[in-house]
């Protein structure tokens, strides 16, 4: 009889385990999928409270396009055994797909120091292909023929653009994983859906292509659209309006020169 009332009590106190993560998992899902309210009854926007993650496929389209314009370079633009670039390149992102094939909704040092270190890659391949391209330039060694000059500064523009996009996209409120579990509320960009509640979808939030439309607008018009706010976000785009400009400044000087 002693070992049945044990048997019991342990069925018992499994069932109350059981139920208790069950409700867990049931406040959880409310608190992704149900609007949140303010002490004041207003709903929260999207980018304030928990989130399902934005899903990883438009970083990997935008990094395998990043990947194969620096890839049509000619080889003159090209580092030493310019195959290690792209191929790290590769490596990272395959590995940080099938670390992470769905959402970017959990926090990982591991998945964010891969992540960081590919965009750090990226960056490197891309400014040192910016830095022949300069030089062959000053040197009047980048060829006469306008066609190709201007085809590879634009590779190297556009490649550049996706660059500071993922670099803002990782470091603004601590990067997407921190952005879907609303770990920070202070956003390093002011978009204009932050400031216009009344006439935004509340379950916008912002995602890649907001932040590669900020890069973009900085790229050509040497400030961007959205505000930085944070030191850090003035200061990168501060560079990115710098190297654009000076790469826009030469290509197009030197392309002139070319058609004359």
């Amino acid at each position: 009889m002693g070992t049945v009332q044990i048997g019991a009590v342990t069925s018992t106190e499994h069932l109350q385990q059981l139920h208790t993560v069950r409700t867990e998992l049931d406040r959880l899902e409310r608190l992704i999928t149900e609007p949140i309210t303010s002490n004041d009854g207003e709903t929260l926007p999207a980018w304030l409270r928990v989130t399902r993650g934005e899903s990883h496929w438009p970083v990997v389209a935008m990094i395998a396009l990043a990947i194969g314009l620096q890839l049509a370079l000619p080889d003159r633009l090209l580092p030493p055994h310019w195959w290690l670039l792209p191929g790290i390149e590769v490596v990272l992102l395959v590995a940080l797909v099938v670390a992470n094939p769905s959402r970017f909704d959990r926090e990982s040092r591991a998945l964010r120091l891969g992540s960081l270190t590919l965009t750090g890659v990226l960056s490197v391949a891309n400014g040192w292909s910016a830095a022949l391209l300069a030089a062959s330039m000053i040197t009047g060694q980048g060829g006469s023929e306008a066609g190709p000059l201007l085809a590879a500064g634009a590779a190297i523009w556009l490649t550049n653009v996706i660059a500071f996009a993922l670099w803002y996209w990782q470091f603004d409120r601590g990067g997407p994983a921190a952005r879907a579990l609303a770990r920070k509320r202070n956003p390093d960009f002011l978009f204009a859906q932050m400031g216009n509640a009344d006439l935004v979808d509340p379950n916008w939030e912002p995602r890649l292509v907001d932040y590669l439309y900020v890069s973009f607008t900085n790229a050509t018009a040497f400030s961007p659209a959205d505000a930085p706010l944070s030191r850090w976000a003035k200061l990168t785009t501060l560079t990115q309006a710098m190297i654009s400009l000076v790469t826009v400044a030469l290509i197009l000087a030197r392309a002139v020169g070319v058609l004359r």
